[in-house]
């Protein structure tokens, strides 16, 4: 006699009726996820360290999971850099319009109605062409001028942009442009014209010396740098001493509203007050220099 908890011969065993996926309802399937133990197709199962997943269970892991951000509090972007590629294609199309207008790569400064229209002379941003504050940002006088300043924007940049986020790497480009702005407009002499990114480069610098102290880590090599292009803006005549440093203070100063005060006040919100307020510091000294030079003008 057959013992009926032996089983008997594996042939006289009765088959177990198949389930079916959860997710796909025609198909039948002897696997299930061995997380939350429903029934799934191949399809909708992944590798896991024990076992296997279905999807829903790794949707489910995946949202629960806290997003990367940075020392800043700025989502770890995805991809590396895109804000400061933009920029320098901007920079570079801005070279390009001038050299065709010109026709000439080597002197594109002459015969341009671009460079004419967005070059920073504070006379004619005193007569209303408010534009070059922010335009004389992108134009550069010869391939040599442009290949320096991009090639500090490439090295510079995209790490700063890492860190900070796009949208605070923005802020803090935009605002350093306005610093050497208006530096430019209270310090050079009045009928002085610049164009260049090195200001808003050198503001990258600041943030970079910021965001060191941040980390508690030395900014020596930074402000190194800083100090030697400090050396070159004096030695050299044409270059822009007071766009580069109105540039860097603005750049620094923004940097550490967004760095050290959202920590202390708990409020993101805070830190952006904190760069408009510099923002507007900066267009309150532009205007303050755009009446005395009216006045000087007889406007």
């Amino acid at each position: 006699m057959t013992n009926p908890g032996w089983g008997g011969a594996p042939g006289d065993q009765p088959t177990p009726p198949q389930s079916r996926c959860i997710r796909h309802p025609d198909r039948p399937t002897g696997l299930a996820c061995s997380r939350c133990g429903r029934p799934s197709c191949p399809e909708c199962l992944r590798p896991a360290a024990v076992g296997q997943h279905c999807v829903d269970c790794i949707q489910a892991a995946n949202a629960s999971v806290m997003p990367v951000r940075t020392v800043v509090g700025a989502p770890a972007a995805s991809s590396y850099g895109l804000v400061t590629y933009i920029i320098m294609g901007l920079n570079v199309l801005a070279f390009a319009v001038t050299a065709v207008q010109s026709r000439s790569v080597m002197g594109n400064t002459s015969g341009s109605g671009l460079f004419q229209q967005w070059a920073l002379y504070p006379p004619a941003v005193a007569t209303g062409d408010v534009e070059r504050l922010i335009g004389s940002g992108f134009l550069h006088s010869g391939p040599i001028h442009l290949l320096v300043n991009m090639f500090a924007l490439y090295i510079i940049g995209r790490d700063l942009e890492a860190v900070l986020g796009r949208s605070r790497y923005i802020a803090v480009y935009v605002v350093s442009l306005l610093g050497g702005s208006a530096s430019v407009m209270v310090l050079e002499a009045p009928g002085a014209v610049t164009v260049g990114a090195s200001g808003a480069i050198f503001g990258l610098l600041g943030a970079q010396a910021v965001i060191l102290l941040k980390l508690k880590r030395s900014p020596t090599p930074v402000l190194a740098v800083i100090g030697l292009n400090i050396v070159i803006s004096v030695s050299v005549p044409s270059i822009s001493l007071w766009g580069h440093m109105g540039g860097l203070v603005a750049g620094a100063a923004a940097s550490a509203a967004i760095v050290f005060l959202p920590s202390r006040t708990r409020s993101p919100w805070v830190g952006w007050i904190a760069v408009a307020g510099v923002a507007a510091l900066a267009l309150a000294i532009i205007a303050v220099r755009v009446l005395d030079l009216r006045a000087q003008l007889g406007l």
